[in-house]
Order: structure tokens, then C-alpha cells, then sequence
């Protein structure tokens, strides 16, 4: 009988300690999947909400192509404008090209002075050697392989030698007909003259000349009545003027305050489609 009983104590005991280890392992189990699901949700969460913002002010990009397919900033066309627009309007005086169709063309043609030709040759409007020209010259890549270009040993001649291109050759004498403020009849004009063989040139110098206010330069020239009203800011310290450059910080509603207007009417003058704002970027205010 003793011996009975303690075999059945036995197996009691080891049917129990069978039980609890089974316990102990579902427990560390279930442990194990609440650490792995806890740890990585953080993680997922701290990604999405550090993803960088563009900023409103960043100056934008846009592919500037005729002779030279470069890419500028509105910063780098802008202090483009600024280092040439004297010689233009010099230009416009002198031989009755707009300022703002030399600006244009020198901008679109040189890459805004970041294109090939212009950095090795000085060559500004993308002109090609042609029959006549005896002046050294620079083999480049445009619409056949390794054309012959003019090279300058100074900005300022490619700028002369672009306005006696124009005025010396017969078919370009219907331009000079046209009035000095006809930007866009100039432009279309030069690509019909066959100035260039870019389908889009006309709409290209367009673009250029009103996103950049180009035409101001010709009214200045010109003398004309709405140009006497309008000011041009550099340093931003006029409160009526009617042009503003964008500076580093500037938003919509913070010039909308500054110039006592509003954020909607800023859009509707100068056609924006959004809230963006360029550094260096000209827009009307008033």
C-alpha cells in the first residue's frame, strides 16, 4: 500500500511540474510578439513626420537651350540682367533694337552666361561664323556636329557684333519697321527671319521678357508715359513702388501687408497660379 500511494505522489508531481512549464513558455511567447509589434511602430512614425519641406523662397530651376542647353536659377539669369542690361539699353540707343529682345536672347542664347560658347568664347547670341567672318572661332555641337561659331575676346563685342548682325542683313529690315515696344513682334519676327530654327523661340524670348519685366528697360529708354510712375527696387526700401524684387523670407501675405493690398490681388497681377515666390524674382505689387 506505502508503496502505492507514493508512486501515485509521484506522478502528481510530475503531471504538475508538465503544466507549469508549458505556462511559462506561453508566457514568454506572448512577450516576445508585444516587444517586436511596440519597437518598430515608433520608427515608421519619426520618418514621415521629419520629411523635408521645400521651401516657398528656393530659387527655381528652368532649362535655358538655344546654342547652350543649361540649367540656371531666377538668382543666375537675374544678376545676368544686372551686368548687362546697360549695354542693352546702349544697344537699344544706338542702333533701335529693344533692350529687353537683346536681353532676352542673350539670356536664352548664352545659358545666362553658364553656356559653353559664352564661358570659352564670349559668345552670347549663339552666332555662327557665316561666309564673312575672319575673327578667330570655336567648333560646336547644334543643329549638325562640331559647327564653326564666332569667338570674342570680349562680352562686349559679342553685344556689338549681335546689333550689326541684325542691322546689316536685309532680311531682318522688317523688324526695324516695328515699334521699339513691340517685344512680341520682335520676337516672332526674328524666328521668321529665321534667326533661329527652334519652333518655340518666339514663346521662349516672350516668356523671358515678361517673367523678368524685361520691357521696363525699353519704356526707360523710350521715355514713355507709364514708365514714369514705376520704379524699379534693388534694395526694397521703397513702401509705393509699383515693381519689388523677392528677397530671402518674403511671402504673399507678408507683402500683401508691406504694400497694403492683398494676397489675391498679387496673384491676379502678375498671373501666378500658387503661393510660390522666387529669390530674385520681379513681381508687381501695386
Amino acid at each position: 500500500m506505502k508503496i502505492k500511494f507514493f508512486a501515485i505522489v509521484l506522478f502528481g508531481l510530475i503531471i504538475t511540474s508538465c503544466g507549469s512549464s508549458k505556462k511559462v513558455v506561453r508566457t514568454t511567447s506572448t512577450n516576445k510578439k508585444t516587444t517586436r509589434t511596440v519597437t518598430h511602430k515608433p520608427v515608421v512614425t519619426t520618418e514621415k513626420k521629419t520629411e523635408p519641406v521645400k521651401s516657398s523662397t528656393q530659387s527655381s530651376n528652368e532649362t535655358l537651350e538655344a546654342t547652350s542647353k543649361v540649367s540656371a536659377t531666377t538668382i543666375t539669369v537675374t544678376e545676368y540682367i544686372n551686368q548687362f542690361k546697360g549695354v542693352a539699353q546702349g544697344n537699344m540707343k544706338t542702333y533701335g533694337i529693344p533692350a529687353s529682345i537683346i536681353l532676352a536672347q542673350g539670356i536664352l542664347e548664352s545659358g545666362a552666361g553658364k553656356g559653353r560658347l559664352c564661358l570659352e568664347a564670349n559668345n552670347h547670341f549663339g552666332i555662327k561664323c557665316h561666309k564673312e567672318w575672319t575673327g578667330p572661332t570655336i567648333t560646336h555641337d547644334d543643329d549638325a556636329a562640331q559647327e564653326c561659331f564666332r569667338k570674342y575676346s570680349d562680352p562686349a563685342d559679342s553685344y556689338h557684333d549681335h546689333a550689326l548682325f541684325l542691322t546689316s542683313r536685309s532680311r531682318y529690315n522688317s523688324l526695324f519697321q516695328l515699334d521699339k515696344l513691340d517685344y512680341k513682334g520682335w520676337a516672332e519676327g526674328l524666328k521668321k527671319a529665321g534667326y533661329a530654327t527652334d519652333p518655340k523661340y518666339p514663346s521662349k524670348l516672350i516668356g523671358l521678357i515678361e517673367r523678368y519685366q524685361l520691357n521696363l528697360f525699353d519704356e526707360e529708354v523710350t521715355g514713355t508715359s507709364g514708365r514714369s510712375n514705376t520704379v524699379v527696387v534693388v534694395d526694397n526700401s521703397v513702401a509705393d513702388a509699383s515693381m519689388y524684387t523677392i528677397q530671402k523670407g518674403d511671402t504673399l501675405y507678408s507683402l500683401s501687408k508691406k504694400f497694403n493690398t492683398t494676397v489675391e490681388e498679387i496673384k491676379r497681377l502678375n498671373k501666378l497660379n500658387d503661393n510660390s515666390l522666387s529669390i530674385g524674382q520681379i513681381i508687381k505689387v501695386k
